[in-house]
């Protein structure tokens, strides 16, 4: 009779040492992201969605530790949104978050029947089931009196909506840290905002998080987001500091060295005989292009 036993090989040293690295990376930068934007703060009531892919898992862990270490008290609920897409393993959310010991919420809405209803084949849903979601979430919120709600975007998300919105939507925008709601009732957190996603991938494959398919529902992936996403990872291999530089940009900006009249008065702008208030000269070198004539 043939043995069910699983050989599991134990980990080196080495790579111990490594795993031990990446958890102490992935707090201290969850850590620096939460500081920076004053996400949580004391008595938060913080509402963490989870979808069952590696982000939420991780951030919701990520999270779990950080609460354990913090120098102020707040709470944690994890809710899942089931939009009865068919095939969704409906137990696999509960049986993990009953096991972790933590309070967790299934919210159950049809979406998937709206999306496929005024959806025709072939085009793609995720935009219309994205607001749903957005929707059902931002009431939950209220319902349940949580105060931030935290979603699991990661530098790689922030940095391809950066490049879809300027690529093909002529504006310099993307997925803040924090948000509030158009109707100012809810404050959205993204805590992974500074981790890039091949962290969050080792992460996950140490941890072992019960991984849902993403593909459940049939929708197509984004072939825009799919392109920018191969763009980011050449440049991750080419020249790392590239997408890190970019990132960074987003946190340093020169309204009057750009072009939007609403966020700089260039039409009111005169000498003034004093120096500029940002030090900046009309031409910085290291902006010009040395190859051209």
């Amino acid at each position: 009779m043939e043995s069910t036993l699983t050989f599991v090989p134990r980990k080196t040293e080495k790579e111990r040492i490594d795993l031990n690295k990446l958890s102490k990376r992935l707090m201290r930068e969850a850590g620096r992201a939460i500081g920076d934007y004053n996400m949580i703060e004391q008595g938060d009531r913080v509402m963490v969605c989870l979808s069952g892919g590696k982000d939420s898992y991780s951030m919701l862990d990520i999270l779990m530790t950080l609460r354990s270490r913090a120098p102020i008290d707040f709470e944690i609920i994890a809710v899942n949104l089931d939009q009865k897409q068919p095939g969704f393993p409906a137990e696999v959310l509960p049986n993990y978050l009953t096991n972790l010991g933590i309070p967790f919420h299934i919210e159950t809405e049809d979406t998937y029947s709206i999306v496929k209803r005024l959806i025709p084949e072939g085009k793609t849903t995720c935009s219309l089931c994205s607001r749903l979601r957005r929707g059902v979430l931002y009431r939950v919120a209220g319902e349940l009196g949580a105060t931030k709600i935290a979603l699991g975007h990661h530098r790689d998300d922030i940095l391809a909506t950066f490049f879809l919105n300027l690529f093909y939507g002529a504006k310099m925008k993307t997925m803040p840290p924090k948000l509030v709601s158009d109707d100012g009732r809810n404050t959205v957190i993204r805590p992974l905002a500074y981790i890039p996603e091949t962290d969050l991938i080792a992460y996950s494959d140490w941890k072992q998080f019960p991984i849902i398919p993403c593909n459940l529902c049939g929708s197509q992936e984004n072939l825009k987001r799919q392109e920018i996403g191969r763009m980011l990872a050449e440049w991750d291999k080419k020249d790392p500091r590239r997408a890190w530089n970019t990132f960074k940009a987003l946190a340093n900006i020169a309204p009057s060295h750009l072009m939007d009249r609403n966020l700089f008065d260039f039409a009111g702008l005169k000498p003034t005989g004093l120096p500029n208030a940002d030090g900046d000269k009309a031409f910085d070198p290291v902006d010009i292009d040395e190859g051209c004539d």
